[in-house]
């Protein structure tokens, strides 16, 4: 699949340079296409596209952004067995979780947004004030390669409803599933401006996009490290800047939890997606105690996850998605077990039979310590770390020591139980005994992990202004 051109204002239209990348199934480490590169240039076009078609859709009503939704829902919907292919062969995702939920999350945000909208209320009273919701602008929106679809459709679809017009830099890893979604947005009539699409990477779009004087919001979703780059790019023009960075979520299983369930289920959730989530509960604290009981369930549970290519059947975990991922993964696999912490399961290297793509091994670290790198930073891959605690204080000061604040997990006897000591991390978020996670919750984090919340009402409260009408009720 080669993406050559670029979507703006209604078109897709040739690149202001011959500069091209190409594409790499993880599965395979085989060329799989390849895209234009934009430049500024492609920037510029296409803020003044959003910018020229602001002042009309800022004002359409309601209604008509309802109906655009619908249109928009539909062809998703329609297009999507072309999203998981396109998904599980650019970032290697299997493809049941292409299906399932990759290409399946991206209907269910703009489901949610549309159900959403049908009751919202753009101006509300308050006493003699009047005050109206209005969209904030132009929207710079950058998304990631971990889960493409779900974070296009995440930022697309509350940008849309407020009113919005956009410029949607996919990531440069995985763009395939962004150019089937202009294609989508296309055939629904969104108009000219409202939405447009440029290719490339950080230096060469991201940061034009995001110093932009004309863009008034930029929503990023990525690394911590591409997040402070992206809030100094933004901070000379006082943009709105909302920011989903990394995690590094505490999954705390208490004293009088179901131990076996709770750890089986706390690794099946790291290792999903091969750990390429930001939210994945990559530190487990167990109760010194049953620390033994615990690292036998975990490993035996690990051992029954299937590692293949991402078409094979009954596979659990495809590849990382880049060479870089994998070496990066290779690296903190190593640092794990130069610093001391007991290997259980996986190592480096690649998993036995399949050496063509960037497969790694389920990995499990036990008997570590917070102040280990493997507890400290991101992996991103499916590395697992064990840590034992004695006191549930501890283990609560444990899951709060840490630079991040995406998510949390708790695994207690009852809800209450496990909301007690969720109530008391310090996380955008928190799973309680095994709950998936919900389009009409916020998703955010605290700390390094970002500013800012997407999904449901929170998510649409981002892209817009409050404006006070003073004695409009007098």
């Amino acid at each position: 699949m080669d993406i050559l051109k670029f979507y703006i204002n209604g078109q897709w239209v040739e690149p202001s340079n011959n500069q091209t990348l190409d594409v790499i199934n993880p599965a395979n480490e085989k060329v799989c296409g390849k895209i234009a590169l934009g430049a500024e240039a492609d920037v510029n076009a296409a803020v003044a596209a959003a910018k020229a078609a602001f002042p009309s859709f800022s004002q359409t009503s309601k209604e008509e952004r309802i109906a655009l939704l619908e249109k928009i829902l539909a062809g998703l919907a329609a297009r999507q067995e072309d999203f998981a292919k396109a998904i599980t062969e650019e970032m290697g995702a299997p493809a049941w979780l292409s299906t399932m939920a990759q290409s399946a999350m991206g209907a269910a945000h703009f489901n949610e947004t549309i159900e959403l909208l049908k009751g919202f209320e753009f101006e509300t009273e308050r006493g003699s004030t009047r005050l109206r919701r209005e969209p904030v602008g132009v929207c710079a929106l950058i998304t990631p390669w971990n889960w493409p679809l779900n974070q296009i459709a995440c930022k697309v679809a509350p940008a849309i409803a407020a009113g919005c017009t956009m410029v949607l830099k996919p990531s440069e890893i995985a763009p395939f599933d962004a150019a089937i979604f202009a294609e989508v947005l296309h055939e629904a009539g969104v108009p000219a401006g409202v939405f447009n699409m440029v290719n490339g990477d950080g230096p060469g779009v991201g940061a034009p996009l995001s110093s932009h004087q004309d863009v008034e919001m930029v929503s990023f979703t990525g690394s911590t490290r591409a997040g402070r780059l992206i809030s100094k790019a933004a901070a000379d023009d006082i943009k709105r800047v909302s920011l989903e960075l990394g995690g590094k979520s505490a999954n705390i299983v208490l004293e009088k939890a179901d131990l076996a369930a709770a750890v089986s289920k706390g690794v099946q959730s790291m290792m999903m997606n091969s750990g390429q989530s930001c939210n994945a509960p990559s530190r487990m604290l167990v109760p010194a105690a049953k620390h033994a009981e615990a690292v036998a369930v975990a490993k035996q549970t690990a051992e029954a996850l299937q590692v293949n290519d991402p078409y094979a059947e009954g596979v659990y975990l495809g590849p990382v998605s880049s060479d870089v991922q994998y070496n990066k993964i290779q690296g903190m696999i190593q640092k794990g077990i130069d610093e001391g912490a007991e290997l259980v399961i996986g190592g480096t290297g690649k998993p036995e039979g399949l050496e063509q793509g960037y497969y790694v091994k389920p990995t499990i670290f036990a008997a570590a310590n917070n102040q280990m790198t493997i507890a400290r930073e991101e992996i991103f891959g499916p590395v697992l770390t064990m840590i034992p605690y004695e006191t549930e204080a501890e283990a609560i000061e444990i899951a709060n020591d840490t630079p991040y604040g995406l998510s949390g997990y708790v695994y207690g006897e009852d809800l209450a139980d496990a909301a007690r000591v969720a109530n008391q991390l310090r996380t955008g978020n928190v799973h309680l005994n095994g709950a998936g996670a919900d389009t009409k919750g916020p998703f955010g984090g605290y700390k390094q992990s970002g500013n800012g919340r997407e999904w449901g009402e929170f998510g649409l409260e981002e892209f817009l202004e409050v404006k006070a009408l003073f004695g409009a009720n007098a």
